[in-house]
C-alpha cells in the first residue's frame, strides 16, 4: 500500500492533489473488430518490449523458475499441513475464507469482471482502452484519485527500473466522465478496481497488492447512484 509520505511525494512530482494512488496493471487487450481498429487509427494494443536490461532479468527469471516452483510446492504443502493440524475454530475460519473466495470468483465471472472491460468497443471504456498504449508503452499505470477525477501517470516508454522518476501524466479523466469503483465495496479481499465511465461501461485494473490505498479510499466514499 502506498504510504501517505509516498503519496505526497507523488503529488509534488505530478503537480496534483492526491487522495490515494497505486500502481496498477490491466489484462491483455483483446483484438478489436477490424472496423473499430481502423476507425481508431490502428492504435498500439500491447505494451513496449523489454529493453536489454529487462530481457536479462527475464532470462534470469527463467533460470530460477524451477526454484520458484519448488518453493511454491513447499508453500502449498505447508498450507495443507497447517489446515490438517488446525483447531476447530481455525478450520471454521479457513472454511469461511474459502467460501468467500468461491463466492467472489463466482460473482466476478457472473458480472464479467474476469475480462479487461465490459466488451463494448464503442463505449467510453472501450474507446479509452484503445488509446491505452498510445498514451504510454509502459505496462503499468499509477492510478491517482484526485478531488476532481482520475489521473493516470506512467513513463512514456516502458522501463524496467525507475518508473517513479520517469513518470509523467499520460491521461486525465474528470469526475463528470469517469469514477473509480471497488466492485465489491470492500466485501472481498481483492486487487480489482474499476474505472466506470458515465455511460456505464467499465475498465478493470489490478493493484499490485490487495486492500490497497485505492481500496481504502473508495471505502470512505459514498456509494454511487446506479
Amino acid at each position: 500500500m502506498t504510504s501517505r509520505s509516498e503519496q505526497r511525494a507523488i503529488a509534488d512530482r505530478l503537480g496534483v492533489r492526491t487522495e490515494a494512488c497505486e500502481w496498477c496493471t490491466i489484462d491483455k487487450v483483446p483484438q478489436p473488430p477490424t472496423d473499430v481498429l481502423e476507425a481508431a487509427g490502428n492504435p498500439r494494443l500491447r505494451p513496449g518490449r523489454l529493453r536489454p536490461l529487462g530481457m536479462a532479468g527475464a532470462a534470469l527469471a527463467v533460470l530460477f523458475t524451477p526454484l520458484v516452483m519448488l518453493l511454491t510446492l513447499l508453500s502449498n504443502a505447508e498450507e495443507a499441513l497447517k489446515r490438517a493440524l488446525a483447531t476447530k475454530e481455525e478450520k471454521a475460519r479457513l472454511q469461511a475464507k474459502d467460501e468467500d473466495d468461491r463466492r467472489r470468483d463466482a460473482i466476478t465471472a457472473e458480472r464479467g469482471f474476469d475480462h479487461v472491460f465490459d466488451g463494448n468497443w464503442h463505449g467510453g471504456a472501450g474507446q479509452f482502452l484503445l488509446r491505452w498504449y498510445s498514451h504510454s508503452t509502459h505496462h503499468q499505470r499509477l492510478v491517482v484519485a484526485t478531488e476532481d477525477g482520475i489521473v493516470l501517470a506512467a513513463p512514456p516508454q516502458r522501463v524496467t527500473t525507475g518508473r517513479e522518476k520517469r513518470m509523467e501524466i499520460v491521461a486525465r479523466l474528470p469526475a463528470a466522465e469517469a469514477m473509480l469503483m471497488d466492485p465489491f465495496n470492500g466485501e472481498f479481499d481483492t486487487r480489482m478496481v474499476l474505472i466506470r465511465f458515465r455511460d456505464g461501461s467499465w475498465l478493470r485494473l489490478d493493484t499490485e497488492e490487495p486492500r490497497s490505498s485505492l481500496h481504502a479510499y473508495l471505502l470512505r466514499q459514498p456509494l454511487p447512484d446506479n
